[in-house]
This record gives C-alpha cells, structure tokens and sequence, in this order.
C-alpha cells in the first residue's frame, strides 16, 4: 500500500437511494467503471461527495461497503475534517480500523479567523489523537469553499512533525501560485490539484496528480490531461465551463451521470443542494467536446 495519493484519483459523487441514504451498490458501481477507465483510486466524502452533509457513522460504513464489494484499501481515500477535532479523531480511527490509511483533512472550519499556528494546533490534536503510525494524512486546502486556508508553511511544520503521517496536500485552490508555495515549502510532500486545467503543469513541476470531480463524467479528458496536457487543456477549459455555468457543480455532475449512465437515482442530492433535471443538455455539451478517442 503506497504511502501517498499519486497518479490519478477521482473525487466520486455520492449515490442516494430514493430514501436519502448512500447507495453502496450504485457507488462501487461507478467506482469499479472508474478503475476500468484507468482510475487509480477514488476519494469518498469530499466536495464533490457532498462530504460535509454526511455523517461520520454514515462515511464509515459506505467505506466498509466498498471493501466488502472487492475494492482494496489502498484505492480508497476517505474525506474528513471537522470544526471539532474529536470527530476528526474518530473519523480516521475508525478508517484505521478498516484498513483503510488516506485521510483528506480540511482545516477546523467556520471560525475564518484563525491564524497559521492555530491550524497547526489544531492539526497537532488530531494526529496526536489518533496516535497511530499507520495514518497517512493528506491535507486539504480549498479556501473558497471552506473559508479556511491551509498555509503552505503550516504544511512544511506539519511534516517536519510528524514525518510520513503527514503525506501530502491537495490543492485545490485553483491558484497556482498555492501550489508551487507547496512544492518550495515542503518539496518531500505529495502535491495533488483539484482543478483539472492545472494537472499539466502541475506533474511537469512535480506534482503527485489529481483528485478531482470532473473525472466522474469525463475520465477519458482527465487522462488526456495527465498524458497530453497541451492538447486538452482547452477542452477542459470548456467541459468545465459546462458544469460550472449552472447552480451547483455537484448536481450537474449527478445529472450528467444519469443522463450518461440512464439512471435517474443519480439525480438525488441531499438538502440543502436541489437537484437538477437536465442532464441530457449537460451531456450534449460535453460529448462535443470530446475526440472519438477520449469520449
């Protein structure tokens, strides 16, 4: 089991039955289509898995779900981060427990306040906490939606503390300026991007990969960019023009998966995001934009 998230990791939707609760069968599902389209692993429970509406009994046992389905542990990362660092210590003991090693922390958010050496506190509590050397953190830094920033010199402390517990960050900050501060920070740490347009030039500065959500609907563009970055990068740009240019980046992507897949359970999102109906017009846009060799 490697000790980092590297190469190409999917930030996965989260299925709902017509009940609310996740659908285990219809996630390893699309988990499984994922690997097959040359995914290397896959992060539960992030922002696009609608991670902070789920609770920590309920990422638990979707976790346990997936290995139970045959998907091995070191394919599998598990989001967390909480304002409270107990629940963050029992969300990783717990994943520990499983097997599992790859926790996504966020900073301690709502208090948007907070200085550098309180996120490294705060930090500090968690991982002492779970005092297991198994662990394998890869801290997450997306500011504008959290209202928290990750430092890139809190991350430098944090591995100077604590060694390989603390593996890597993922960046998705869209500013590419916060990703070379991290490489030059802390250049033994794993560095992954969220937004998609950066993978390129990310690898070619030594970045890790990518954990991103437009892999859900698009894997075969993703792959493009990991592999010929200077021929998608516009298409990219546009396929994500097709997502963002709606009320909910999440919502879309569920619509266009069902529209791709024919499955409208792909459709439900949990309060207080609304679901979004056409999908069909979503996934219109986005196969123009695809070659006939990465559709």
């Amino acid at each position: 089991m490697t000790d980092t998230v590297s190469g190409f990791w999917v930030a996965t939707a989260t299925p709902l039955t017509a009940e609310g609760a996740v659908d285990h069968a219809r996630l390893a599902g699309h988990a499984q289509n994922l690997f097959k389209q040359g995914v290397d692993g896959v992060v539960l429970f992030g922002t696009t898995g609608e991670g902070t509406s789920f609770s920590i009994a309920e990422r638990i046992e979707t976790a346990a779900a997936l290995l139970k389905s045959g998907i091995g542990p070191e394919r599998i990362g598990l989001g967390g981060g909480f304002p409270a660092i107990t629940d963050a210590v029992v969300l990783a003991r717990s994943a520990l427990g499983l097997g599992l090693k790859h926790v996504l922390m966020l900073p301690p958010y709502f208090d948007r306040g907070v200085i550098p050496e309180g996120i490294e506190d705060a930090f500090a509590a968690i991982i002492d906490g779970i005092a297991d050397d198994r662990l394998r953190v890869t801290l997450y830094n997306i500011p504008q939606v959290s209202g928290v920033a990750m430092p890139a010199s809190v991350a430098a402390n944090l591995r100077r503390r604590y060694g390989v517990l603390v593996a890597g960050v993922k960046d998705s900050s869209a500013d590419f300026k916060q990703f070379r501060a991290y490489r030059a920070a802390a250049p033994e740490l794993a560095i992954t991007v969220g937004n998609e347009t950066d993978i390129a030039r990310a690898l070619a500065e030594g970045g890790a990969g990518t954990i991103c959500g437009m892999a859900n609907v698009v894997p075969g563009l993703v792959k493009a960019m990991i592999d010929d970055g200077a021929n998608a990068e516009g298409r990219m740009r546009s396929a994500i023009d097709v997502i963002a240019d709606t009320s909910s980046f999440t919502a879309a992507l569920k619509a266009v998966l069902a529209a791709q897949t024919g499955d409208a359970g792909w459709l439900r999102v949990r309060p207080p995001l609304r679901p979004l109906i056409d999908g069909a017009a979503l996934k219109a846009r986005l196969d123009a934009l695809m070659s006939p060799a990465i559709a």
